[in-house]
C-alpha cells in the first residue's frame, strides 16, 4: 500500500521542535576530564527533519527563540546552512535567570566506555510554545503540509507544549496531512504527570498515519504490553516485537505504519542495527547486522528521517524501510547529530555495504 499524501503543497514536512545546543569533548573523550568542547545546534526533531533537508524537500522548523541571544543567532544560522525554513516567536530572556536555550553535554564514548549524557534544561524556552503564536490555518491550509513530524518529547515538555502538539494533530487532520508521531517518552517529563500525558499521547497516537516508538514507549506512553523479557539477542526477539505492534495497531487502527528501531549495542563504537515496520498488513524486516558507531546520538532520528523521506518520495514500503535503516547508520559515522547525506546515492551505499572510494 502507499501512503497518499497531499498535493501542491509549499511543505514537505514540518516539524515542531525546542532548539538546543550539544557541547561535545574533542577526541571521544569524556566530559570531566576535557576542556577543549564543540558546540553544535540540536533537537531531535530537526535531526530527523534534516534528512529531508539535505536531500532537496522543503522543510519548515516551528520553534520559539530567546530575543537577542548570541546562541539563538547560531542556531538560526545552522538552522539556515542545513536548508530549513524556520519560524516562531521571540521571547524576551528577562533576567540572568529567565529563558535560554537547553544544553546537551554528551560525550561519544569509546569502546567499552559508554557515552555520557547531561541534559540541562532549566529555563528552557521551548517549553513556552504555544498554538497562539502560529497561524495553523496558514501553515496548513494555504500552504499546505505533505506530513508534520511530531516528538513525545515536545508533547511532554510543558502543558503548553502539550496542547500545541494537539492542535497541530488537529489542524494536520482537518486539512488532509498526514502525522508522525515518535513516542520518545522520557521518565523525567512524566514524573507526576502521568494521567495528563497520557490522554495526550493517546489522542494524537488515534489520529496517527505514522506511529513510531520502542518497546519502552509503546509501554509507558500507551499502555500497550510490550515483548516478553528475556536475555534474547534482538535479532531473536523479533517475533515479540511483531506482537506488540500488532496490539498496537489494535488500539489505534487510524495508523497505517506502525515501526520501531531494533539496537543491540557490544561496544560504544559496535553495534548490531536493525529495523521493523507493518505497512498496512505487510511486515518489513531489516535483520540486525554489524554497524561501525562513531556517536550514536541521533542514529534513531535518522531511522525516521529516512523512513519519511521514503514516504515523501512516493517510493513502495519496502524501501522506506532499508533507507531509513541506512540514514540510522549513516547518522552514527557523524559528530553532529544528524545526517547530512550528499546524494540518495550515498545514502543506498551504507545499505549496499559498498564503502569503496567514490572519485
Amino acid at each position: 500500500m502507499s501512503i497518499q499524501l497531499k498535493d501542491n503543497c509549499k511543505w514537505s514536512l514540518i516539524v515542531p521542535t525546542s532548539m538546543g545546543v550539544r557541547i561535545t569533548p574533542v577526541n571521544g573523550q569524556p566530559v570531566h576530564s576535557s576542556d577543549t568542547f564543540q558546540m553544535q545546534a540540536t533537537s531531535a526533531e530537526t535531526n530527523v527533519a534534516s534528512i529531508a533537508s539535505y536531500l532537496g524537500l522543503p522543510v519548515k522548523v516551528l520553534t520559539t527563540f530567546v530575543k537577542g541571544s548570541p546562541v539563538a543567532q547560531f542556531i538560526k544560522s545552522n538552522l539556515r546552512n542545513r536548508h530549513m525554513e524556520y519560524e516562531g516567536p521571540e521571547v524576551e530572556q528577562g533576567d540572568p535567570w529567565g529563558y535560554r536555550h537547553q544544553f546537551n553535554i554528551a560525550d561519544s564514548g569509546y569502546g567499552s566506555r559508554g557515552p555520557r549524557v547531561q541534559n540541562d534544561r532549566a529555563g528552557e524556552v521551548g517549553r513556552t510554545l504555544n498554538v497562539k503564536d502560529f497561524d495553523l490555518d496558514r501553515i496548513f491550509g494555504q500552504e499546505g503540509v505533505q506530513i508534520v513530524h511530531l516528538s513525545g518529547l515536545i508533547a511532554a515538555l510543558s502543558p503548553d507544549t502539550g496542547n500545541f502538539c494537539l492542535e497541530l494533530a488537529r489542524a494536520a487532520k482537518k486539512h488532509g496531512t498526514r502525522i508522525s508521531f515518535d513516542l520518545n517518552h522520557r521518565a523525567t517529563f512524566w514524573k507526576g504527570r502521568e494521567k495528563e500525558l497520557r490522554e495526550i499521547f493517546t489522542e494524537i497516537a488515534s489520529v496517527t498515519d505514522i506511529l513510531i516508538g520502542n518497546e519502552e514507549d509503546f509501554q509507558l506512553c500507551l499502555g500497550i504490553q510490550g515483548p516478553e523479557a528475556g536475555g534474547k539477542a534482538i535479532g531473536d526477539k523479533i517475533d515479540s516485537f511483531k506482537e506488540m505492534i500488532l496490539r498496537v495497531k489494535k488500539s489505534f487502527p487510524n495508523a497505517s505504519v506502525f515501526t520501531n528501531t531494533l539496537r543491540e549495542v557490544i561496544s560504544a563504537n559496535d553495534h548490531l542495527w536493525g529495523g521493523l515496520m507493518l505497512e498496512g498488513d505487510n511486515w518489513h524486516v531489516v535483520e540486525p547486522r554489524p554497524i561501525r558507531v562513531l556517536d550514536r546520538i541521533g542514529g534513531g532520528d535518522g531511522f525516521v528521517g529516512g523512513l519519511l523521506y521514503g514516504i515523501l518520495k512516493g517510493w513502495e514500503a519496502e524501501k522506506w524501510i532499508q533507507f531509513g535503516w541506512a540514514t540510522g547508520a549513516l547518522a552514527t559515522t557523524f559528530l553532529t547529530d544528524y545526517a547530512q547525506p550528499a546524494d540518495e546515492d550515498m545514502v543506498w551505499s551504507v545499505w549496499s555495504g559498498n564503502a569503496r572510494v567514490k572519485r
